[in-house]
């Protein structure tokens, strides 16, 4: 038997899910606390179980097709919020399977780590609803104070401490950008609903706003120009918060991102294009370039997500439905390549204790397994067939081409070129050269799982990848505006018996 229930649009059962995740992460703070005898990796198992049944809550609302508004519009649930959703939570959860071992490293607050990771999930997944200019701000800012303290989280180690500085000041410095922004578009429009926005006269000083707006978002994505605190952040940074960063927080932002273009500025498309295009292009070129001459592993990802956020930005140029779908079928493919290939790093670096790429010679002999996995991850992040990457690239110029953007896709295809030159070098140093040491390395079974699912998830979105752009297809056509500010949108709770 099916039926469904109608409630009020105030009902809290849309945020179900961040209730859910919010209980979960007090419990493993009063766990910790509450049993300081209890092995830390422990509790890696029980915020991956959390996690387990915020997915399942996610996956469900997204099946039976739940939507709804709270808080007069300023919390939207839509197929597109519930998408980035289940993409943070998922790659929050390999993340946190990805530190078991590397937590042992810490000498001080260990189980403190799981709940400010959960704590920066919680606000990355309230990032992909905010229908507003304030909640966008508040969200945004709530998901990265966590990342304050966990870039600077090894204590003793100085790059480390270096690494945080750098991110806090920076990070203060795009919040101040960013509320300036708002102050300005809400001084011109009286207006911080993103749809109503759309209906105000246009002014210098909207623009001005916007522009400021995009600067702090940049950032946060970390696209050229507002890209300098990547490199160090991420070189710095525990290597699972490095994984961490290099994902689910630009995921996040581009959830906002897109309905601030599609929605609030899609009468200016014209003019926002050419930014885009702009910005993509640096982004692709400077990243790309860079990442040449870099001798750490983790330094080299960091150049490479700037490219790949180039990639993503020819999505958003394109500014049409098909841009909307390849953005978010691109993000997923990154999440199984990237989180894959920081795994890898992870892996080697709790062995050897280094981050060097030299000392990745002759891995293959060390560990055929690592060596296969990194070949696969860096050949799907450069595009080649057929892996879960190809298929991204090849979504995203085509709604490109879509929009005769010629010269944003001759520049792609030239990157794409560049890129697989570091990308390779890596590659002849695992299987052609020779190893330093030859003692063979072993992998955890936590760590294995997570290079598994890299794994499953790089193939299977390559080779049969018709499901996943379904969905993604899906996500935008359900996109709400949920224009009216003063009428509250029912919520339909479909169950099934």
């Amino acid at each position: 038997m099916t039926f469904s229930l109608n409630v009020t649009g105030s009902d809290l059962i849309l945020m179900l899910p961040e209730i859910i995740l919010t209980l979960w992460l007090c419990g493993i703070l009063i766990v910790d606390f509450a049993m300081p005898k209890l092995p830390k990796e422990q509790l890696a198992y029980l915020s991956v179980c959390g996690l387990a049944i915020v997915l399942a809550n996610l996956v469900w609302f997204d099946l039976e097709g739940v939507s709804g508004a709270l808080f007069a519009n300023m919390f939207v649930l839509d197929r597109m919020a519930l998408f980035f959703k289940i993409l943070i939570v998922g790659a929050t959860m390999l993340v946190l399977l990805a530190s078991r071992d590397y937590v042992q490293r810490f000498r001080f607050f260990k189980g403190e780590y799981y709940f400010l990771v959960l704590m920066s999930a919680l606000g990355m997944m309230l990032m992909a609803s905010p229908n507003d200019l304030l909640s966008m701000f508040i969200t945004l800012e709530f998901s990265t104070f966590g990342f304050y303290v966990l870039v600077a989280y090894l204590r003793e180690d100085a790059a480390s401490n270096e690494a945080g500085l750098k991110f806090f000041i920076l990070g203060v410095f795009a919040a101040g950008l960013l509320t300036y922004g708002i102050s300005l578009v809400y001084g011109e429009t009286g207006k911080i609903v993103f749809s109503e926005i759309a209906a105000t006269a246009w002014t210098p000083g909207l623009t001005i706003g916007f522009l400021l707006i995009f600067a702090s978002l940049g950032f946060k994505i970390g696209a050229v120009p507002f890209h300098s605190w990547i490199p160090d952040t991420y070189h710095g940074a525990p290597t699972p918060i490095t994984a961490f960063l290099s994902i689910a927080p630009k995921a996040a932002t581009f959830a906002i991102l897109v309905r601030l273009f599609f929605v609030s500025l899609a009468a200016l498309k014209p003019a926002w294009v050419l930014l885009l295009v702009g910005v993509s292009i640096l982004s692709m070129t400077y990243g790309n370039i860079v990442a040449i001459a870099q001798k750490n592993i983790k330094r080299l990802l960091a150049y490479s997500g700037i490219a790949q956020i180039g990639n993503v930005l020819i999505g958003l140029a394109a500014g049409t439905k098909m841009g909307e779908d390849a953005i978010l079928f691109y993000l997923l493919t990154y999440v199984f390549a990237n989180v894959g290939a920081f795994a890898v790093v992870i892996a080697v670096s709790n062995l050897i204790r280094s981050d060097e790429i030299e000392d990745y010679s002759g891995l293959n002999r060390r560990s055929p397994f690592l060596a296969f996995a990194m070949l696969v991850f860096l050949l799907s992040l450069a595009g080649v067939p057929p892996l879960a990457g190809f298929i991204g690239k090849l979504y995203i110029f085509l709604a490109a081409i879509k929009e005769e953007l010629y010269t944003l896709i001759m520049v792609g295809l030239v990157n794409i070129v560049i890129s697989m030159y570091y990308y390779l070098i890596i590659v002849k140093k695992m299987y052609i050269n020779e190893p330093i040491d030859r003692s063979p390395l072993t992998v955890s079974p936590s760590m294995q799982a997570v290079i598994y699912v890299g794994l499953a998830g790089t193939l299977v979105l390559g080779i049969y990848p018709k499901p996943f752009i379904e969905w993604a297809v899906a996500a935008t056509l359900m996109f709400s505006n949920f224009a009216p500010a003063a009428a509250v949108a029912p919520v339909v709770l479909p169950f099934g018996g």
